[in-house]
This record gives structure tokens, C-alpha cells and sequence, in this order.
């Protein structure tokens, strides 16, 4: 039995609706209940001794033991972080029949440093901007009121004084935040061109980039709060889509406290396994953490052909529009015949339903990411971000306009289903690393006529092992005539070198693959350059990169610009 992964939690979160601090429990299924009702009580007795009272203690039963929380004043995060630490020493002491800690020498020690800790003025603001409706914002090194064009930002070393600042200066902008297991960032780029083309400078945070109008401010995985407070403390941003990835959510709950608009794109196997979320109905609920967010007048928007996220939106007690590409034909009649929003595919258009009217937006065809119908995701994510944009309040003609123009390039959409055609080969980027996504990638490509066919695989090592198993089962559907099983040195998280293609090898032998379709590689980009040396003409590589893609992606282009073919020798 053990406490891992003791952390802040700086706003609305899994375990309750407020800032405070969580920890993991490892424990036996047989044991949680008792062990977490002596924790219980030992934090309570904590909790009252340091007079905060008022303060709630949370837990949640897993697969591998209970996650626990407590709430706590935002001045305050860390030292109740060492407060769920003291409580777990205190029950591992009796449960081990020895004394515990001593509760009033813990308690004044505790108090101390909540008095030395204590920062009035910044709960004064928290409490001044919550009765104002404005977002709060607030790290080691400043804090922020409002968003975008609205933002006001001070030193943490020099907050003002609440009662002294201009509140008519001081406002949010719409935001829109995009979570999901797969399209997340396709689905934040698309709606993030409608609001561009709708006349508004957009904020937008992603596992790629944050970027501001068509600034990119810095690169690198910005789908947490760093990304999130990065684009909204520009003062340029009118509008800001930003995506939420499931590790934010869970390591320090919701970023941006309110929003305009929350999408959820779809809930699938990833990452099961972190946070005690061991299974989908898990996973959903995290998921749906975003609905928190939506206020009042806003929209909650939803994938109707995901059925976790069909039987959820139950509970949501506010306004919905759905998008999908299965639509049952008599449950869209009846939501639109209620004046429901919804987004789908009509024909062979992109349609969107609002006030009561059909607005043919693209034909599906003209819709590049989407090759002709044939990458189905991508469909889908163009009417993630239809329906988003229009709970947003965008015009139709901004999303027909954005969509038209959208080229699934790698400087717009970079590992996003970049298709290409260097040489006579055709290859396809793609950054699909879970069963769902790397089954929409085969169903997309059976149709692209090739002589031969590759993939890569792997997979980064904080998976389980069937988890990675799946995928040597998904690319195998597809019969390819070569698979590269590339290891990830810089993602082993937790496993050995090699542990991870030699899963992935084991199930393809499983699989009856024949000897010689299978190679190893010992990096991504070896693994890249190994494929282009393979590769002849119209042959098609999918090449799917987690890790070096930039490298790979400035290969490709150099191979461009030097008119390659397949022999000659690859760019050093």
C-alpha cells in the first residue's frame, strides 16, 4: 500500500467542484473501503485542528486502489498537498497498531505555515472576480483577470488591490475548450480558421503550438493550463480555442473556469490506467469534467455516434448541439423538429441545422483532410468544429469559407493526416497512437490505391500491454506488405528498451504475420529513413510519428525540394 502522485488541483476537477489537493491510493480491493475511511478521518481531525472546517474531503474507488482530495484556500494548495501526506502516515501507524503522529504538534506546524503562506489580497481578488463573472488566473509568477482583449495582468509579487482597479475594463472573451480522446487538435485548428475567417484574432493552445492570430507564440505540447493561460493572457485574442488534454484535467483539473462553448469529441481506450481512470465509463467521466464549464447560456457539444457520450449528456442540464456522421435518421428529425443544433452529412454536403433552418456548409468532397469522404475521421472533425463554431456564434459563411480553404498541410495540421506525394510514393503522416485512431487510419487508406504497402508502429511505454497489442492486431487488418516496428527511447516511461516493439513483434507472430514483412528500427526517424530506402514507386508509406516529427517532416520536405525518387540516396 502506498501514496503516489500528490498534487495541487487548481480548479474544478474529477473529485469535486474547487481548487484543493488529491493523492493516489495503491491499494487492495478488499482494503480500500477501511483504509480510506481511516484516512478519512484522520485528515478530518487534521482539518478541524488547523480550523478549516468548512474545507470537504473527497474519494473515489478505482480498479487499483482510491483516489483522495481535499479542498483547500487558493493560498494554500501546497501545504495541503503535506497534509494528505501527514493523514497517510498517520493511517499507515494504525494500521500497523503503532501510534500516530501527534495530532497538535502536526496541527500548529500545519497552522504556521498556513499564516506565513496566507495571501489576503489574493483571495480578495478571487472573490471579487467570481462575483464579476471574470476568470482568475493565477500562477508562481503572475495573475490575470479576464481574457484576451479583456486581460488585465499583474507580478504575484504586486496584486492590486480589488477595490481600486477599473472592473469596466476588466471582461472575458468567448472561449471554446475541445477535449476528447482523438481530434482534439484537428478539431481546435478547423474551428480556430472559422473564427478567422469570421474577422476575430483567435487564441489557440494545442499539443503543438499556441499561436495568436497567425503568430505562433511557442511551440511544443500546450494542451495543458500553461497553454491555455499563454493564449488568453494575449491581449490581441477576441475569441480563444484551446484544447484540453486528458492529463491537465486530471493532474490539475479545468484550466479556464468558464467557457462559452465545450466540445467532446469522442471517448476511447488511452491512457487506462493513470489517475485510477481504469476503464471507458472512467474515462468518460473525465472527459465530461468540460461540461462544468459551459455557462449558463452556453452549449455543451457532442459526438452522437459515441454512445458513452449520448448516455452522459442525460445529466447535462443545459443547452446541447450534437455532430455526427451516423445520425439516426428519426432522432435527428425529432431534435430538429425541437429546435435542436446539430451538425451531420446530408447528401453529400456538410450541413448544419440552427434556428430552425438547414444550411447546406461544403460538399464533403471539397473538403480536403477529408480525401473525398475516405478519411472519415476527418470528416468528423469537420463537424466537430461546424457544430463548435456554432455554438460559438459564428456566421455560415466563415465555416464554408474555413473549410474550403483548409489544406491538411504539415504547416497547418502538422502530423494531422498530412497526405503527400513525394517521388511516385504516396505517404501519409498521421499521429494516431490509440486503437480508435489507428483503426479510423487503416478504414481511411484501404481505398488509396498503392502496389505495396508499410506502416510504422510503436508506442510510447506508459500503455498497457494490450492496449499495445491492439495495434499490431489493427495495422494487420490492413495486410501491409511491410510493418517497421520503431522503438521510442525518449517515451519509454517506466519499461526497458526494446520491452515495447518486442510486445508489438510477439503479437504479429501471434497473428501468423510471414517472416521478412516485419523490421525493427532502433528510432523513429531510423524507422522513417528506413521506409523511404524500402519505398518504390507507387508504393504508399503511413508513417506514424510520435516523437521525431519534426525531423521526419523537414526530411520530407528536403526530399521535395531535391526532386527525389525512389533509389536515390536520402538527405543526410
Amino acid at each position: 500500500m502506498k501514496l503516489s502522485d500528490v498534487r495541487r488541483l487548481t480548479g474544478a476537477n474529477l473529485l469535486m467542484d474547487r481548487p484543493g489537493a488529491a493523492g493516489e491510493l495503491e491499494l487492495p480491493a478488499e482494503k480500500v473501503g477501511l483504509v480510506v475511511g481511516i484516512w478519512r478521518h484522520q485528515m478530518r481531525q487534521l482539518l478541524d485542528a488547523v480550523a478549516w472546517p468548512s474545507q470537504i474531503i473527497a474519494a473515489r474507488a478505482h480498479g487499483a486502489g482510491a483516489s483522495v482530495a481535499i479542498s483547500a484556500p487558493i493560498d494554500a494548495l501546497y501545504i495541503a498537498c503535506d497534509m494528505i501526506e501527514w493523514a497517510w502516515t498517520a493511517t499507515l501507524a494504525l494500521l500497523d497498531e503503532g501510534a500516530p503522529p501527534d495530532l497538535q504538534s502536526a496541527a500548529a506546524e500545519f497552522g504556521r505555515r498556513i499564516a506565513v503562506d496566507a495571501n489576503p489580497r489574493l483571495r480578495e481578488l478571487a472573490e471579487a472576480s467570481k462575483v464579476r463573472g471574470v476568470t482568475l488566473l493565477e500562477d508562481a509568477d503572475a495573475l490575470s483577470l479576464g481574457l484576451g482583449i479583456g486581460t488585465k495582468c499583474w507580478p504575484a509579487t504586486a496584486l492590486p488591490n480589488p477595490d481600486e482597479l477599473n472592473w469596466d475594463d476588466i471582461h472575458d472573451v468567448p472561449v471554446a475548450l475541445v477535449t476528447g480522446t482523438n481530434g482534439k487538435s484537428t478539431t481546435v485548428r478547423l474551428t480556430a480558421a472559422i473564427g478567422t475567417a469570421a474577422g476575430k484574432t483567435v487564441g489557440l493552445s494545442s499539443s503543438d503550438w499556441v499561436r495568436v492570430g497567425d503568430e505562433i507564440i511557442d511551440e511544443g505540447d500546450y494542451s495543458g493550463p500553461a497553454g491555455a493561460s499563454l493564449a488568453v493572457r494575449d491581449r490581441r485574442v477576441e475569441v480563444a480555442v484551446l484544447e484540453v488534454a486528458r492529463g491537465g484535467l486530471m493532474r490539475r483539473g479545468l484550466a479556464i473556469p468558464q467557457a462559452t462553448a465545450c466540445l467532446i469529441t469522442n471517448v476511447a481506450a488511452d491512457h487506462l490506467g493513470d489517475y485510477g481512470i481504469t476503464d471507458l465509463a472512467a474515462l468518460a467521466d473525465a472527459k465530461f469534467l468540460l461540461a462544468k464549464a459551459v455557462k449558463p447560456e452556453g452549449r455543451l457539444v457532442l459526438n452522437a455516434d459515441d454512445p458513452l457520450l449520448v448516455h452522459r449528456s442525460g445529466g447535462f442540464p443545459g443547452r446541447i448541439t450534437w455532430y455526427g456522421l451516423s445520425f439516426d435518421k428519426t432522432a435527428l428529425a425529432g431534435w430538429r423538429a425541437a429546435g435542436g443544433e446539430a451538425a451531420f452529412v446530408a447528401g453529400d454536403h456538410l450541413v448544419l441545422a440552427r434556428d430552425g433552418k438547414t444550411h447546406p456548409i461544403l460538399p464533403v468532397e471539397d473538403f480536403a483532410p477529408g480525401l473525398k469522404g475516405a478519411a472519415r475521421y476527418n470528416v468528423s472533425n469537420a463537424l466537430a468544429a461546424i457544430a463548435l463554431a456554432s455554438a460559438m456564434g459564428f456566421p455560415v459563411d466563415a465555416m464554408t469559407t474555413a473549410l474550403a480553404r483548409f489544406r491538411n498541410t504539415p504547416d497547418e495540421n502538422p502530423g494531422r493526416g498530412n497526405m503527400m506525394r513525394i517521388g511516385g510514393v504516396s505517404i501519409l503522416v498521421d499521429f494516431a497512437h490509440n486503437p480508435h485512431g489507428l483503426t479510423a487510419i487503416v478504414e481511411a487508406v484501404e481505398g488509396v490505391p498503392a502496389s505495396r504497402r508499410l506502416f510504422l508502429l510503436g508506442q510510447a511505454g506508459d500503455r498497457r500491454d494490450q492496449d499495445i497489442r491492439d495495434l499490431a492486431r489493427i495495422v494487420w487488418q490492413a495486410r501491409p506488405d511491410r510493418i517497421i516496428v520503431k522503438e521510442l527511447p525518449t517515451k519509454l516511461r517506466g519499461r526497458e528498451l526494446g520491452e515495447v516493439p518486442a510486445l508489438i513483434e510477439d503479437e504479429l507472430r501471434a497473428l501468423a504475420v510471414p517472416e521478412g514483412v516485419t523490421a525493427r528500427a532502433d528510432t523513429e526517424i531510423a524507422a522513417v529513413r528506413q521506409a523511404l530506402e524500402w519505398a518504390e514507386a507507387d508504393d504508399f508509406l503511413v508513417l506514424l510519428l510520435h516523437a521525431d516529427r519534426q525531423e521526419a517532416l523537414q526530411l520530407l520536405k528536403t526530399m521535395v525540394e531535391r526532386n527525389w525518387r525512389p533509389g536515390d540516396p536520402l538527405p543526410g
